[in-house]
């Protein structure tokens, strides 16, 4: 009685007028439904079974209107920093449109100054980005698409602050990688809450999508999983994952915000990576768009038979997306957007003879496949933010 209830209000009272049935779609209805959810979830937890809650209380969630999305890394210095006004200076000039920016990020801060009590406690903020709702509202006015990026189980200050949330050795410290970067457990419930905390809260800012980054467990971690100390329940690495990310998505769902997710590029060429609990298929089911990192020079000698990946931008762009495209098939219709990370750095750590350096043609070569592909949409990364010139996008 409840949910009818609900649904003949929602029906009657969050539209002024009656648009053709044909405009409505499926988008119309599953956006009825899941506020029905939500309603319905609501009365039970406040003994109203019979009543349904009051129009004014009922909660539609806006439906993001996002584009066909091209855009580049900004970190939190970049964002609240001079550079910005170059970066808007190059999105105004081109088609790029969209800007993913830091907003919690590789350390674990959370960049900007911030009243919520959780991620003052387990964030540690920091004023990177001095005016949050200043740039939100820069951003608004020159059309620019905002994605917030949150790096997920990566996360050194929530490692160092709680150890309980994190991998431990045998005299009780905290395991970090050859980097010395901390991580922190996703089996944990309370990881998962935090994180969300803090998406929830970019998205009350005017962020339209987040970002989740370094969603799996360490590299090498199934050469230490039972050597390290840490709370795990029965399932695999590879159903934990998922489940955070399914669990991300139904937590943002009812704010219109949608939810992408980057992932090894490589992942979608090989079978599941149980060790980190990446599984390409699986975390792409749970996710309305899937950033796959195909930079050329993350591929080593014989990837996509090229020699020197890094010197082949065309031929081995094109190779991981026919892995990409191949390996969703298997969603059908359900398959999220596929917007991959592409390279505008140079890769000189490689080694004389491996890399080029990349430039205009480089980057064109990158994106020149991904069209004959039938990929409209993704990112350039840059982690200084100096991205090259005079590319058609």
């Amino acid at each position: 009685m409840n949910i009818i209830w609900t649904l003949l209000l929602l029906a009657l009272g969050t539209h002024s007028g009656s648009p053709p049935a044909e405009e409505a779609g499926k988008g119309q209805i599953h956006t009825i439904l899941q506020s029905s959810y939500q309603t319905f979830a609501a009365n039970l937890t406040q003994g109203r079974r019979d009543n349904p809650l009051p129009k004014a209380e009922l909660v539609v969630p806006a439906r993001v209107d996002a584009p066909k999305v091209k855009g580049i890394y900004v970190t939190a210095y970049s964002a609240g920093g001079e550079r910005l006004n170059k970066l808007i200076n190059l999105l105004d000039s081109t088609e790029l449109n969209a800007m993913v920016i830091d907003i919690k990020d590789d350390a674990g801060y959370i960049t900007y100054k911030t009243d919520n009590p959780t991620l003052q406690k387990l964030g540690k903020p920091q004023p990177f980005i001095r005016d949050i709702d200043g740039l939100m509202e820069r951003m608004n006015k020159h059309e620019i698409y905002p994605i917030a990026r949150v790096v997920v189980f990566k996360d050194t200050i929530l490692a160092k602050n709680k150890p309980e949330l994190s991998f431990r050795k045998s005299d009780g410290s905290v395991w970090t990688n050859g980097n010395g970067d901390g991580f922190v457990n996703p089996y944990s419930k309370e990881v998962w809450d935090y994180n969300i905390e803090v998406a929830k809260e970019a998205a009350k800012h005017g962020f339209k999508e987040i970002q989740f980054d370094y969603v799996r467990f360490p590299e090498g971690f199934e050469k230490r999983a039972d050597t390290l100390k840490y709370t795990k329940n029965e399932l695999s690495r590879i159903d934990t994952v998922a489940a955070f990310v399914k669990y991300a998505r139904e937590q943002l769902e009812p704010l219109g915000i949608k939810v992408s997710v980057d992932i090894f590029g490589y992942a979608a060429s090989v079978p599941a990576a149980e060790g980190i609990g990446q599984d390409f298929v699986k975390i792409s089911d749970q996710v309305d768009i899937i950033c796959p990192m195909i930079y050329p020079s993350h591929y080593t000698t014989g990837w996509f038979n090229a020699k020197d990946p890094d010197k082949a931008p065309y031929q081995t762009i094109k190779g991981a997306i026919a892995d990409t495209q191949k390996k969703l098939a298997a969603l059908g219709e359900e398959q999220p957007v596929i917007r991959p990370w592409i390279q505008d750095f140079t890769a000189s750590w490689l080694g004389k003879g491996h890399y080029t350096k990349y430039g205009k043609h480089e980057v064109q070569e990158q994106i020149r496949a991904l069209n004959e592909m039938n990929i409209d949409e993704y990112l350039l990364w840059n982690a200084s933010n100096r991205y090259t010139e005079g590319v058609e996008f």
